[in-house]
């Protein structure tokens, strides 16, 4: 339980920083930044081991992935969400 919290916790501080590095506004506010910054982490995880073979062995190692990974969805969510509709 007590992990799972920490996870959102996680995910909120990642979410939130790659909020603020990626210009323009992040979809479902807090609850948005949460969801980006746990896939974003699962990315850059997933990433990483497909790289490297291990995960990183740091906590500091770990927000670095997140966020670089929360990074690219956001700019994956931002490049599917503002495509305007010319009709």
């Amino acid at each position: 339980m007590f992990d799972m919290i920490g996870w959102l916790i996680v995910g909120a501080i990642v979410g939130g920083i790659a909020s603020m590095i990626v210009p323009g506004r992040t979809p479902g506010g807090l609850i948005g930044a949460i969801v980006v910054g746990l896939v974003g982490g699962w990315l850059g995880g997933w990433l990483w081991s497909l790289l490297f073979g291990a995960g990183p062995s740091t906590f500091i190692g770990s927000l670095i992935l997140g966020i670089i990974g929360a990074v690219a969805v956001l700019y994956g969510l931002r490049a599917m969400t503002s495509r305007s509709a010319t009709y």
